[in-house]
């Protein structure tokens, strides 16, 4: 056996390993995926599902590199990934010119594709989306064994389709309302300048549960400060809704807080010496149109705490006051960061409990945590690394905050 079969055969045993020993169906195509991509050394990998229930097209669920793809859909037919899933035929891209071929352009905004295989996974009765893998970490291209690894896997992938949970309906997003392009923030300590993200790509969209996720220092609580006008960008553009805040002057960045943002912090920010009703007055006077605060309270069942001082109440009580305040802001969009790191986990999911309700109101909830089993409330996940999108995960079946476990 010559050493590229011998890779192939060790990643596919991978692949089958991960798929026998997972305990979803998610979580056995993302860790499939995962093992492709580091066998292949693949810069990008990406699985897109039709949505035969709704609009007939082929959705991103998951994928990895530094872009956003939710916004991009196929046709049937259309492009590589649409070709590939019409014919039920991999369609190998491996000798791409210096620009991108035009039935693969526009996939990946930013990302020259140098090589790509699209190969579909399908079961004996129903055809279900297109693997994608493009280019080589590196600047390399795919070969044709790595496509037949590829093509293999995505038969494996569709075994655990079959085997397992099947179909759901596609996650249907909202309007835009927020656009993050080549973010970058850097912090200069001397002559020393430290580089905490580095072109960040990302749509949040309206009434969304969005959950920032990475190892400490990899930028999404940084993310989270620019998103919420906190803090400015070094390089790149954010715009909400019309407006584009890249540039914005201070006074400029507290309207758009004001107005449009309501915060969640992990040490709950209570002024100590006003009552829970006190609290939310304060911020209630900074809008035009607040919540009745006693409606606020209610929201998260503590009207009858409306005159306690944050000392009596429990931390749960006072996170769940932080929510009220930010709520009674009327606001499009609530931030959180690490709403539940010094919770119990009975008091967390008292917690959680009371944000998936504002969701359900339409709300859109961002939301920093290095909780992994949080992750799972949400309808996007995105992970960090290095400053940089890692990952990003399409959750088609989030669950409630009771259905949590750690």
């Amino acid at each position: 056996m010559d050493a590229t079969s011998l890779k192939t055969f060790r990643a596919l045993g991978d692949i089958n390993r991960t798929v026998s020993q997972a305990n979803s169906l998610d979580e056995a195509i993302k860790g499939s995926l995962k093992v492709v991509q580091e066998s292949l050394g693949a810069e990008l990998v990406v699985v897109w599902y039709y949505d035969e229930q709704g609009d007939k097209r082929l959705h991103p669920e998951f994928w990895t590199g530094p872009n956003d793809l939710t916004s991009i859909s196929h046709a049937v037919g259309e492009g590589a990934v649409g070709k590939a899933y019409q014919s039920q035929q991999a369609v190998r891209s491996l000798w791409f010119e210096t620009s991108p071929d035009p039935v693969t352009q526009g996939d990946f905004a930013g990302i020259e594709v140098r090589s790509a295989v699209c190969a579909p996974f399908s079961s004996v009765h129903d055809d279900y989306g297109v693997i994608q893998v493009v280019n080589k970490v590196g600047g390399g291209r795919l070969s044709d064994e790595d496509a037949d690894v590829i093509e293999i896997m995505s038969m494996v992938v569709a075994q655990a389709v079959s085997d397992n949970e099947g179909r759901f309906e596609a996650w249907q997003h909202g309007p835009t309302i927020m656009e993050l392009r080549g973010i970058t923030r850097e912090f200069q300590n001397g002559d020393t300048i430290s580089k905490v993200l580095r072109g960040v790509n990302l749509d949040v969209y309206e009434g969304e549960f969005l959950v920032l996720l990475g190892e400490s220092g990899c930028g999404k609580s940084t993310l989270l400060n620019i998103i919420g006008g906190m803090d400015r960008a070094t390089a790149g553009s954010f715009r909400y809704l019309h407006q584009d805040l890249s540039a914005a002057d201070q006074a400029t960045l507290t309207e758009y807080r004001r107005h449009n943002i309501g915060f969640i912090f992990q040490s709950y920010n209570l002024m100590p010496n006003l009552t829970a009703y006190q609290n939310l007055a304060l911020i209630a006077d900074l809008v035009d149109d607040p919540m009745p605060i006693i409606e606020a309270l209610e929201s998260v069942g503590l009207a009858s705490r409306a005159k306690s001082y944050p000392s009596r109440l429990s931390g749960g009580q006072q996170q769940r006051i932080s929510i009220a305040r930010a709520l009674v802001k009327r606001p499009r969009v609530i931030l959180a960061d690490e709403p539940t790191a010094a919770l119990d986990y009975a008091t967390s999911i008292e917690v959680l409990s009371t944000l998936e309700e504002v969701i359900a109101q339409g709300t859109t909830l961002v939301m920093v945590t290095h909780n992994e089993e949080i992750a799972r409330m949400a309808n996007r996940v995105v992970r960090l690394r290095g400053g940089q999108l890692h990952e990003v995960t399409v959750n088609r079946h989030p669950v409630h905050a009771t259905d949590l476990v750690w």
